[in-house]
This record gives structure tokens, sequence and C-alpha cells, in this order.
């Protein structure tokens, strides 16, 4: 494995990891009283876009970072969404 490739699938790695916590406390405590629908919207869109552009260019770590990532952001916008229509 290359140094890039290394760097990639670390990147990768850490900023999927990282939307680990947050997905967790929504699951758990169902509060996303502190959190943007049109944010949440907008980045599940442009995640949704860097997976489709990885899985284009064969570019593996991106498009599997994207893909993980768009799982929790799709959990996360749906409790938002979910949590709207009950107020």
């Amino acid at each position: 494995m290359t140094f890039l490739s290394f760097l990639g699938y670390l990147a990768a790695f850490l900023t999927t990891a990282s939307f680990i916590p947050q997905a967790l406390l929504v699951i758990k405590t169902r509060n996303t009283d502190g959190l943007s629908l049109l944010m949440y919207m907008m980045f599940t869109a442009g995640v949704t876009c860097w997976l489709i552009y990885g899985f284009l260019n064969a570019d593996w770590p991106l498009a599997l970072a994207n893909f993980f990532t768009l799982i929790f952001a799709i959990i996360i916008l749906s409790i938002i969404i979910a949590n709207k229509r009950k107020t």
C-alpha cells in the first residue's frame, strides 16, 4: 500500500468514525433539537454525490467512507424529520 492510499483510507476512516458518536447519541436519545434539517438534507445530498463520484472514479477510500457516512446521515436525517412531524 502506498503512502497516498494509506492517507486516503485513514482520512476515510477518521471522517466516517467521527460521525458515529453523533449518530449513536441521536439514535439513543431521539433528541435532534440542536440539529438543522436543512444542513442534514444538504449534507446527505453532498455525501451521496461524493459516493457516486468515488464509485465512478474507482476511488475506493472515498466511496467507502461516503457509503458509511451516508448510512449515518440518513439515520440522523430520518430522526430529525420524524421529530419535526411530531411537533
